[in-house]
């Protein structure tokens, strides 16, 4: 059996663990939500790279994964956060 996609799941999981000490306002979103961006982002281009004919056992599928699936996901979380935090502002403000 094939457990190569469970290798992004659990780096899913340990971004998540890692999320909420880099970024300081993780406090604006849920502690579910950096690990759920980043296994969506993992999924898709695992599938997109899988289709594009990138083989399992090539370096190049594992490097664009585990530097993407970390990037995005902070960039969201901080999108995120800071529309809330504005959101907060604006509703405060009347």
């Amino acid at each position: 059996m094939e457990y190569s996609f469970a290798v992004i799941g659990f780096y899913a999981v340990i971004l998540g663990l890692v999320a909420p000490y880099i970024y300081a306002r993780s406090e604006e979103y849920g502690a579910l939500l950096p690990p759920a961006i980043a296994m969506v982002v993992g999924s898709v281009l695992w599938a997109a790279l899988t289709w594009l004919g990138f083989k399992y056992t090539e370096g190049y599928i594992w490097i664009i994964i585990m530097v993407a699936m970390p990037l995005v996901m902070v960039f969201v979380s901080s999108r995120l956060a800071h529309s809330r935090i504005k959101a907060r502002e604006a509703k405060l403000r009347g």
